[in-house]
């Protein structure tokens, strides 16, 4: 095949993009795969820039806002010069979207590539906007009866923290990922800072109960749930610094956690992504209290695919390795 690597962009976790992408590259460039690689801030990577920016590491904190700004205004800016019409682009068999949060996850990328009649990876504009906007997907999880914590958007005061949700909250920006802008908040003096503080990463704030319990996770294939994994971080919550550094959490694949609770987290898995209209793969992130519930924490559409990222780990362990994984990923596009 000919593939575009299409990765990099405007948001907090750019890092994370380039370090899915060089991962990717490898594996399609060993299975014989023509690859090229194209940042949506700067276009289509000679062999240097290439070389660079695919060596870079995930660094252990998020970029800046004022950083992000000056790579959404790069971004938008190549995207208008006509980024999209470029041969590498134009001429490829499947765009493989190696992009984490922001425009390349929302939809709006997703949007620019259908209108240019161009085939990419995951879920299309519509199903990629709706698992952004955490409010949106909560919605549709209940409705679909996929259980899931009560929330609040912002403005939210410690009152109607007393009345609906109950200490601790979790503060996070409504359309962000990687545990970007997130706050655990135990009291009422900490709301206010804690909305604040993830304000600066988007203009809509979730306000979440906090559900105690283990972290599980589950990759979602076409129609094929993979395994259910467990991840066990060094801090509280499995946040950015836990998640892109090594040696900061236990990833353990298959979770050691009764069948029939697997069975359940494959089932509700499969009916998260569906209930918001994905296609290709994603994965689901849980919550399993010691009751034995399970609560949806959010769906990835475009989860990680470096190193240390959980999709590829839930695959390998049904036996699907990384090259394989990204092989059937270009495959559920073109056959879309």
């Amino acid at each position: 095949m000919n593939i575009c690597v299409l990765t990099g962009g405007s948001s907090a976790e750019r890092d994370v993009a380039f370090a899915s992408a060089t991962q990717v590259v490898a594996a399609l460039r060993g299975r014989g795969h023509q690859v090229t690689v194209a940042d949506t801030t700067t276009g289509v990577l000679d062999a240097t820039s290439e070389a660079r920016l695919l060596q870079s590491q995930v660094r252990n904190a998020p970029p800046d806002p004022d950083v992000i700004d000056a790579l959404v205004a790069a971004e938008q800016a190549t995207l208008l010069g006509g980024l999209l019409a470029d041969p590498a682009i134009r001429g490829a068999d499947v765009v493989f979207l190696a992009l984490h949060g922001g425009r390349g996850e929302d939809g709006t990328i997703q949007n620019l590539l259908e209108s240019a009649g161009v085939c990419y990876t995951g879920a299309g504009p519509l199903g990629s906007g709706v698992a952004m906007d955490k409010d949106l997907s909560k919605r549709l999880f209940l409705v679909a009866e996929v259980l899931t914590a009560a929330w609040l958007m912002a403005p939210v005061s410690a009152a109607a923290v007393d009345l609906d949700l109950d200490w601790p909250v979790v503060v996070k920006p409504s359309k962000q990922g990687s545990t970007v802008g997130l706050t655990v908040v135990r009291e009422a003096a900490g709301l206010a800072s804690a909305i604040a503080e993830a304000a600066r990463h988007d203009d809509e704030v979730m306000v979440e109960a906090f559900v105690p319990g283990r972290e599980l996770t589950v990759g979602v294939l076409g129609d094929q749930a993979l395994a259910v994994g467990e991840i066990i971080p060094q801090h509280e919550l499995f946040d950015y610094e836990c998640k892109y550094t090594p040696g900061m959490s236990a990833e353990i694949f298959p979770a050691d956690i009764p069948e029939m609770i697997a069975r359940e987290a494959q089932e509700i898995a499969l009916r998260a992504h569906q209930a918001l209209k994905l296609r290709g793969y994603s994965r689901v992130d849980f919550r399993l209290t010691p009751e034995g519930e399970l609560f949806c924490l959010e769906v990835n559409t475009l989860p990680g695919l470096t190193a240390t990222s959980l999709m590829p780990q839930s695959a390998a362990a049904v036996g699907i390795d990384f090259p394989a994984l990204c092989e059937r990923i270009c495959m559920l596009a073109l056959n879309d």
